[in-house]
């Protein structure tokens, strides 16, 4: 179809380079001047813009209607994504919750980590499917079916209509400017030809307004197109940066509540718990004696080994050798393993606890030494 239409346009602009030949060639006197040259070069200028005009707004249409394909699919198989990732917080957050292991509740406190974060996952997908839908889709799928392109292609649709009859109404005229040039003096043939001329002027006439308006809705539409789908695609990916922004964050977090809970399986609890079992952690006046004693015998009293950390993070003991900690509270810390754990003392407790959840503090006031004591 768009073959046939080029070729079309190539013969009708064949045809008009002849009759502005013949014009040329039996112009002069009363009949075909120099204005009506000028009058058709200008239609035939006026006419290749608008088929560029047409091209352009119909290929943007074409392509606006593939984005509004494009993320209609990714809103169909997102909703699926969503249904699919709430089954598995609920079944995640169902296991957590019933807490049916006798050995341990890692795997608990993990199941619901991993189901809290799906559900704060899964509202994101919702949320970026929802911009993608209103903000994207919606808006381009107005234009592709809104009034100013369908009537911007109407008045192209009928100047294309009204050059058509101009042309024919041309070759009519030239031929009665034959036959009265044939046959100088009959009336007729001059009446004739005049009504002819008469007809020609007018409908050059309106075909000139026609086209000027045709060209004008047009461009509008072509600027339009080509702003609005800029700003749709902007739109479209800072919606998708967003989104995945977030996600990056929420993984991150659930990652590092992961490792938390792995370090405990991989902590000191194993090799220490036979240790522990048979003679618990020492009290924090008696690992002071030992220390001091040591310290003493070498001179360096005033250099222990302990030092304050701060408590950042809360973190509930799961046995009796491990230590329950508040956020704000402050922990001497007696022990520091590689593997990640520590041990010391808080509000006369003693216990193992992660050594990420604790920030050092080399430099506090000896009272809140006194009240960790």
């Amino acid at each position: 179809m768009e073959a046939i239409r080029k070729q079309a346009s190539k013969f009708r602009e064949q045809v008009a380079r002849q009759q502005q030949a013949v014009l040329r060639q039996f112009g002069g006197g009363g009949y075909g001047g120099s204005d009506n040259v000028i009058t058709d070069e200008e239609e035939l200028h006026r006419h290749q813009k608008l088929e560029k005009l047409y091209i352009s707004t119909r290929s943007a249409k074409h392509f606006q209607r593939d984005i509004v394909r494009g993320v209609e699919g990714s809103i169909v198989t997102g909703s699926k994504q969503v249904e699919i990732g709430t089954k598995l917080c609920e079944d995640s957050r169902r296991y957590g919750s019933g807490n049916t292991c006798t050995s341990g509740n890692t795997l608990t406190r993990a199941s619901l980590s991993f189901a809290n974060a799906r559900d704060q996952m899964e509202k994101e997908r919702g949320n970026l499917l929802k911009a993608l839908g209103t903000q994207v889709a919606e808006p381009l799928r107005a234009m592709v079916i809104g009034a100013p392109l369908v009537d911007a292609r109407h008045l192209a649709q009928r100047y294309e209509r009204m050059r058509q009859e101009t042309e024919s109404q041309t070759i009519e005229v030239s031929k009665r400017q034959a036959k009265v040039r044939e046959n100088p003096g009959n009336p007729e043939l001059v009446m004739k030809l005049e009504y002819a001329e008469a007809k020609l002027q007018d409908l050059k006439s309106n075909m000139t307004i026609l086209g000027k308006e045709a060209a004008s809705a047009m461009a509008a539409v072509e600027e339009q197109q080509q702003t609005q789908t800029f700003q749709r695609l902007i739109t479209l990916v800072e919606a998708e940066r967003i989104y995945h922004q977030r996600i990056l964050e929420i993984i991150e977090r659930l990652e590092g509540e992961m490792r938390v809970e792995q370090q405990r399986i991989e902590g000191p609890q194993t090799p220490q718990v036979d240790n522990i079992t048979s003679s618990p952690p020492p009290s924090y006046e008696e690992a002071s004696n030992e220390v001091n004693a040591s310290h003493m015998h070498d001179g360096t009293s005033d250099a222990m080994g302990y030092f304050l950390g701060e408590v950042m993070f809360s973190y509930q003991s799961d046995s009796e050798f491990e230590l329950s900690l508040s956020v704000g509270d402050y922990v001497v810390i007696r022990e520091v393993t590689s593997s990640g754990w520590a041990e010391g003392e808080c509000k006369g407790k003693a216990g193992w606890f992660p050594y990420d959840y604790i920030e050092r503090r080399d430099r506090v006031l000896a009272t809140k030494v006194i009240e960790v004591i």
